[in-house]
């Protein structure tokens, strides 16, 4: 807690060790900036590397501190701080006024660090901390009676006299090893203020567990943690479950607003470590990455757009859709080069006599070598040199979409998904426009996940997982990859920035990859539409959705019947509960009524559930038919005389 003010020393001494880890061993440069921004308050500076990080990391680890230790990856952080302060040793630590233990796990400063270490130097205690988790009952780490209120270890303060005290190096010497996360809370985080307190040492935190409502307001309240000038913005809540992010109403988002209207922190630092350590499915959901813009322009004094020429990269296969098609993209404002692909000579002359007028920019249309790949191998082969010509600041890609084995309603609803949310109408391309020069991050635009007449939700990798790893691993794309749904351009119709995707379009794609028995899932098209945006991720840019007003309506309705209607079946409300009943078929922790006293329900399959599971069952089996011609013909080879129909006609264009 803080207490009044009391006079500050003329000059503190202080010693900070500063422990950092990345599984890669990378640098990013949020690290150095910590470093950098302590390192004014501190005499010396040591930083604790757990593994062996970079060369170039490595570098500058030792730019901003005094003496860098690399150490095995053992012990987790507890052990970095025990061998770090063995290391100084006793002596040379008695010299000092204050040592800082603190860590990689949070972005720093977001305000000056003088405010918080001007307003601590004023305060009587021994050791204090920046944030604190309140005391929470019972334990939710252990089961437990009681978890007390705790100084949290990404930052603790340690003063003289408690510093050369007897009790703070056997604190240290009998410190276990620690093998598991649960291991160094227990040990170390949620013991240390309990410990030292019950030892007759005082402490204080920066930021008072009084002006907060919930236990763990660093991350439940991280908005509000801004609001009150808190000098650092916690890592977690951007890879954190976004279940549980969404059961306690945690508004990140409003916290990054926050930190970009009043804070000169620079907040592409958070965007490029959370692009190369995140899943862009937990970004997308705990950053909410979708815009959904009307039909007229938002911003009534907009900036000038700095990122450009722009291209259309088209490939017409059907050309009865080419008029549609055009009348989307007249809605591009002010000049666009447009290249168009399609597969023979008598459908070229068709385009170029449509666009004989077309006056826009350039005009090039070609005959594509093959078809094997469709659109896919259209855009990779045959308009590789627009891409790559560095000329262009933003293309659009799209193409004449038919999807005839859907079905015409289901067919046409996913191509208008597309173009309506790429290219809805003039103002609504114009905010597109805006959002890309405000972000510079932002290299893939999307229409998020199709799911109206689509069996995608939970399952939209199909057979595709396999085949995308390969292939991430062929050109060196390390990110991780998402679990169930992933941001992807389905259908393939996307606007993009040429640099996010550099190292697509520089591998040298053949006609002959494309040459596969069966055009569906698991062929090389569907597995390159879902690395697009994990190819943008490995360079550095994010993914953002947009919808258009109406799109937004019509997607969002649905997607709400389809989530209550999946929630009525379970007792319980939270969509937590939900997951666990069905991955292990146990009862909630907290059902939404209790059960009559007479009632008899065994919860490892109750009825409903039993339905839904069959139901699920159902829909994925429909799925893995519809997408796939080859588990389709080993299924109804297998049904014993049932026909199946797996609804795929054999096409030349999706």
């Amino acid at each position: 807690m803080r207490s009044q003010a009391q006079p500050s020393p003329p000059s503190r001494r202080r010693i900070g060790i500063y422990l950092f880890y990345d599984e890669a061993g990378f640098v990013d440069g949020y690290v150095p900036i910590a470093l950098r921004a302590f390192r004014k308050h501190v005499d010396r500076l040591v930083v604790v590397c757990n593994g062996k990080p970079s060369a170039e990391g490595l570098d500058l680890l030792r730019a901003e501190s005094d003496e860098v230790l690399v150490r095995a990856n053992n012990g987790y952080d507890v052990w970095g701080y025990k061998e770090a302060i063995e290391r100084i040793g006793r002596a040379e630590l008695a010299a000092y006024d204050e040592l800082l233990l603190l860590n990689y796990t949070f972005y720093a400063p977001i305000f000056p660090l003088g405010e918080m270490f001007g307003a601590m130097d004023a305060q009587t205690c021994d050791f204090w901390g920046i944030t604190a988790h309140k005391e929470c009952r019972p334990n939710p780490l252990t089961g437990g009676e009681v978890l007390p209120l705790h100084i949290q270890s990404h930052f603790i303060a340690i003063r003289q006299p408690m510093l050369d005290s007897e009790a703070f190096w056997s604190y240290w010497r009998e410190m276990p090893m620690i093998r598991s996360y649960t291991d160094s809370i227990q040990h170390h985080e949620m013991r240390f203020t309990e410990h030292f307190s019950s030892l007759g040492f005082g402490y204080r935190v920066y930021m008072d567990p009084d002006d907060f409502t919930t236990v763990h307001p660093l991350c439940l309240e991280v908005d509000r943690m801004i609001d009150l000038r808190c000098p650092i913005l916690k890592r977690r809540p951007f890879f954190h479950d976004p279940l549980y992010m969404a059961s306690e109403a945690i508004n990140l988002r409003r916290a990054l607003d926050l930190i970009a209207e009043r804070s000169d922190y620079d907040i592409d630092l958070i965007e490029r470590n959370t692009l190369r350590t995140s899943e862009l499915r937990t970004l997308y959901t705990n950053l909410e990455l979708l815009d959904i813009f009307p039909d007229v322009r938002c911003d009534p004094a907009p900036a000038a757009w700095s990122f450009g020429p722009v291209g259309v990269l088209a490939h017409v296969y059907w050309t009865d859709l080419l008029g549609e098609m055009l009348e989307y993209t007249q809605h591009i404002p002010g000049a666009y080069d447009l290249f168009i692909t399609t597969d023979s000579d008598e459908k070229k002359a068709f385009i170029e006599a449509q666009l004989s007028g077309f006056d826009r920019g350039t005009l090039r249309v070609d005959v594509v070598d093959s078809n094997l790949g469709r659109d896919t191998s259209a855009l990779l082969i045959t308009q590789r040199d627009v891409v790559l010509s560095g000329r262009y600041g933003l293309l659009c890609r799209i193409h004449s979409k038919k999807s005839l084995q859907d079905g015409s309603n289901r067919g046409n609803g996913f191509k208008h998904h597309l173009l309506d949310n790429l290219l809805g109408s003039r103002g609504y391309v114009e905010n597109i426009f805006d959002m890309l020069e405000r972000e510079p991050r932002v290299g893939i635009v999307v229409p998020p996940t199709v799911h109206i007449g689509y069996p995608t939700l939970g399952h939209a990798w199909f057979l595709n997982k396999p085949r995308v790893e390969a292939l991430a691993q062929l050109l060196g794309i390390r990110v991780p990859l998402d679990i169930h749904t992933p941001i992807a351009t389905y259908g393939s119709m996307f606007w993009f920035r040429p640099a996010a995707l550099k190292r697509l379009f520089e591998h040298n794609w053949t006609w002959a990859q494309f040459d596969e028995e069966v055009y569906g899932d698991s062929d090389l098209p569907h597995a390159i539409e879902r690395l697009v945006t994990y190819c943008a991720q490995a360079a550095g840019y994010a993914t953002r959705s947009v919808f258009t007003t109406r799109q937004a309506a019509k997607n969002y309705t649905k997607l709400e019947y389809k989530h209550q209607l999946l929630a009525s079946c379970f007792r319980s409300g939270d969509i937590r509960d939900q997951v666990m009943q069905m991955m292990f078929g146990q009862p909630p922790a907290a059902v939404a009524e209790p059960l009559p006293a007479n009632a008899s329900v065994e919860w490892s399959a109750p009825p409903r559930v039993r339905i839904a599971l069959a139901g699920l069952a159902f829909a994925m089996k429909r799925s893995l038919l519809h997408r796939s011609h080859r588990l389709a013909k080993a299924l109804r080879s297998k049904s014993n005389g049932t026909k199946v129909h797996s609804g795929r006609a054999n096409r030349s264009d999706s």
